[in-house]
């Protein structure tokens, strides 16, 4: 038992970076390779390979990539990484759209996203607790069945003997017992694989993914800094899917095997491009599960995607009337008809693109 909560102590370290990027995570079939890296690499050393799949496409098959731009283009606000909000008489706010990664092309930011961030007073990111570890730990000891199986129960209740090898096998590439993480919801044990091992070892070596960085310049600079939400919420929400969606993704990464870099690469290239409504069509398209993801997709957008664009929204209101307020959220939260940027709108302002 204190071996699993050892290991549940060293994930939670790492969990809350992606909790921050749970939508990416998810929507990713929480793409990467099983990785807990013994030697660390140098962070600057560290070198991330990957093909564009949807890059690829240009010359592989044009005209899938073309249906897959029209699918795009009936998502509202589909395009566009920085928004301008302005209205009812305070300064103009900016939405800017981030990936929770440590790529430096992410961290680099458009020059216009700079400029917003420069000349804004108050800085909201989805939540402060990345940036305090106790905080963390204290949102998880609050609430252990989040995290940990009951007594009596365990992950391998929830997989097939053909899939428990599976992931005996992938783990035991890493020296993991599986026995050593059995009593870890799945989420738990995916906040740690998801992700591909260059991206953890730059974490790991202490490089920030983007809204960490905001964060910490926001800091620097004397802004105030603002969490749109509370770990413990974020938690709650990843939770709360369905344990089978959780237990395919698990599979699914093993699955994907070392292709996590091209999936990455992909979102990554589909990110600096501003293209965030070809997220989806890429997934569906593109990855052998898509038809199953699209199949399930409901779930993961109600809980992960709409419930919390409400709460951000909502508690990103009073920020926004005081005006020069950078507000950073994950990209996905911007785009559809209940993202971000229609929400607002709803609420009086006028938001147009600001990149």
């Amino acid at each position: 038992m204190k071996r699993t909560r050892a290991l549940a102590d060293r994930i939670a370290v790492l969990s809350l970076n992606l909790v921050a990027a749970i939508n990416l995570l998810f929507v990713l079939f929480f793409v990467a390779v099983l990785v807990l890296v013994s030697g660390r690499a140098r962070a600057e050393e560290t070198v991330c390979e990957g093909t564009d799949l949807v890059e690829a496409l240009s010359e592989r098959d044009p005209a899938l990539l073309r249906k897959m731009r029209e699918e795009a283009a009936a998502t509202p606000n589909g395009e566009g990484l920085l928004w301008r909000v302005e209205g009812k008489g305070g300064a103009p706010s900016f939405l800017f759209g981030t990936m929770h990664m440590t790529d430096p092309r992410v961290v680099a930011m458009p020059e216009a996203a700079r400029a917003a961030f420069a000349a804004a007073h108050t800085v909201a990111i989805e939540t402060t607790d990345v940036l305090d570890q106790k905080a963390m730990m204290a949102a998880l000891a609050e609430t252990p069945e989040l995290m940990m199986f009951p007594p009596g129960e365990a992950l391998t209740d929830y997989l097939t003997a053909e899939e428990q090898e599976r992931l005996r096998e992938a783990l035991d590439t890493y020296g993991v017992p599986l026995q050593s993480v059995v009593k870890l919801k799945p989420w738990m044990l995916l906040s740690l694989i998801a992700q591909s091992a260059c991206e953890v070892e730059r974490q790991e070596a202490g490089v920030l993914v983007l809204d960490g960085k905001l964060a910490k310049d926001a800091k620097a600079a004397g802004k105030r800094l603002v969490g749109l939400e509370r770990a413990s919420e974020q938690f709650s929400a990843i939770a709360s899917l369905p344990m089978e969606m959780h237990i395919e993704g698990l599979i699914s990464t093993i699955d994907l095997g070392e292709g996590v870099n091209d999936v990455t690469e992909t979102m990554i290239g589909l990110y600096l491009n501003g293209e965030i409504g070809m997220v989806l069509p890429a997934i569906t398209r593109l990855l052998p599960q898509g038809a199953q993801f699209a199949a399930g997709s409901a779930a993961f957008e109600e809980k992960l995607i709409t419930a919390r664009n409400r709460v951000m929204a909502e508690r990103a209101l009073p920020l926004i009337e005081e005006g020069r307020a950078f507000i950073a959220v994950g990209a996905l939260h911007l785009p559809g008809e209940t993202g971000l940027v229609a929400l607002l709108r709803e609420e009086g302002y006028t938001v147009s693109r600001a990149d």
